[in-house]
């Protein structure tokens, strides 16, 4: 009998009570293994009620309590990390020592919260006018939500959650229906921590839940991470109907090589970026602009044995490098775009699509692939295919390689590989990207910092984590007071001016 999941409402696993649900698969073997309830708008509004009666009590906590609670939260994800990440493997399929270090990336914005009575610390201005005191703070929004991808199934979530409980709002996290089960651990372990019951809430759902989230007046902030079309749309429902809203898209992250850089190093670093995690990753490298042709060719010399020779496995095989895509549906849709470089004429190097696992012959696996001389007008080098392929673009100069960086619709992430100081400073100061990196080939920030694209890769004004984080899940209030002294001026008709 196949296992059913649960929703986390109040404390508490609560069945689904729509009737609908959705397989969860295992990618490596396509056998479905668990069913999740797809939760209904009277569900959806049920779970939202119970955080907002949550919510007044759990922001009366004082600061220094709620950032012990994430200290106990920190302790039980660190007790409890090989089960998280073996749940994340499982339904993503990505190989455990992936999901280990996306758990630990999100261990560490629990960590940053951990010191939110140093971040809502407040300014103070004595005597702006005689007599008169200023002082500001930063207020709770109350209920938020948050909307999460599969390819990240623990981290995504908590780049969101522990930031707006440790703020002192309520959450309603809504995970990817294809990976529930780590969202659903992660409530449990939060609420075993010490936050009240109801604080923070997992539903899981489908377009119903999303709709309903972004349109209850009760909600009043809601983080999204997904594709760039299902951000715009996020961002538009959801501010058109009051909120204040982050949504993050997608992505065709560049990687300028320079004729000086150091080869073996950006070989290892585009073997890591694009072909980790199967390329399922909002900053994977999917794009190498080699400046040059003797670059370009001195690169795919040293990539295609390494590619072809990519070891591929079940999650749980220790030696794979590379586990399946997350379904079968998404591998077809990632060999579709394969088959259109090559229509398009691009040079297909390595060819992944023939790839069979005996014994995984159902499973969602594909090789890793390698285009070069990939023009601008393709459509492998517009769309973000999300999936092991790297295109290759061959540059005559550094500017046309910057041009190709900065004219592209997404700008979530890039980076550069040189030993020329006075290149890499020209690469960071004039591109327009969100996140750079200099001979780091995903520079995905740590989590004191912030994290986010500009152009179509965010929809918003607040990145995440980080001290945007505190920001977005909170509101400036400024206090002006004044104490009688007995002095008495009367009554003001014009604009008051402080003396």
């Amino acid at each position: 009998m196949i296992n059913q999941l649960h929703h986390f409402i109040g404390g508490e696993r609560v069945a689904g009570t729509s009737g609908n649900f959705g397989d969860v698969t295992n990618p490596a073997t396509g056998e479905v293994e668990r069913q999740v309830p797809l939760a209904s708008a009277d569900e959806v509004r049920q779970a939202i009620q119970i955080a907002a009666k949550a919510q007044p009590a759990w922001a009366a906590v004082t600061p220094q309590n709620r950032a012990r609670v994430m200290f106990k939260f920190k302790a039980l994800i660190e007790e409890h990390m090989t089960e998280l990440a073996e749940l994340a493997s499982r339904e993503h399929g990505k190989t455990l020592s992936d999901a280990v270090g996306s758990v630990t990336r999100g261990l560490e914005v629990v960590e940053f919260a951990c010191g939110i009575a140093q971040m809502l610390k407040g300014e103070y201005s004595e005597n702006v006018g005689t007599g008169v005191d200023s002082y500001a703070t930063r207020a709770p929004l109350g209920v938020v939500a948050g909307i999460t991808p599969f390819n990240f199934p623990a981290m995504v979530p908590m780049w969101m959650f522990p930031m707006a409980i440790a703020c002192g709002n309520a959450f309603i996290l809504k995970p990817s229906e294809k990976v529930p089960s780590c969202a659903l651990r992660l409530a449990e372990l939060l609420e075993e921590a010490g936050a009240h019951p109801g604080v923070l809430n997992v539903v899981n759902g489908d377009k119903v839940a999303v709709g309903t989230l972004l349109t209850d007046p009760s909600v009043q902030a809601i983080s999204f991470v997904g594709s760039t079309p299902i951000a715009e749309y996020v961002y538009q429902t959801g501010t058109a109907h009051g909120k204040r809203v982050q949504a993050l898209g997608g992505a065709k992250n560049h990687m300028i090589i320079m004729p000086d850089a150091d080869m073996d190093l950006a070989t290892d670093a585009l073997m890591g970026a694009a072909y980790g995690s199967a390329g399922e990753r909002c900053m994977a490298v999917s794009v190498a602009v080699t400046v040059g042709d003797k670059v370009a060719d001195a690169l795919v010399e040293r990539l295609k044995p390494r590619v072809e020779s990519l070891k591929i496995g079940p999650y749980n095989d220790p030696d794979a490098d590379m586990g399946p895509l997350i379904n079968t549906a998404h591998r077809d849709k990632v060999k579709g775009y394969i088959d259109s470089g090559v229509e398009e004429g691009a040079e297909l190097v390595v060819d992944g699509r023939g790839f069979s696992l005996q014994g995984y012959e159902n499973g969602a696996f594909i090789g890793g692939s390698i285009f070069d001389r990939v023009t601008p007008d393709m459509k492998i080098y517009q769309e973000e295919i999300f999936g092991p392929v790297l295109s290759i673009v061959r540059a005559e100069s550094y500017e046309d390689a910057l041009g190709l960086v900065n004219d592209h619709e997404y700008g979530n992430g890039t980076a550069i590989f040189t030993r020329d100081g006075d290149a890499a400073r020209d690469f960071t100061t004039r591109t327009k990207i969100g996140m750079v990196g200099v001979n780091v080939p995903i520079p995905v920030p740590v989590a004191y910092h912030s994290f986010g694209g500009w152009k179509r890769s965010l929809f918003g004004d607040h990145h995440m984590h980080g001290p945007e984080g505190v920001r977005f899940y909170t509101k400036l209030k400024t206090v002006t007071e004044r104490w009688p002294s007995g002095i008495r001026q009367g009554a003001e008709f014009v604009m008051p001016v402080l003396k």
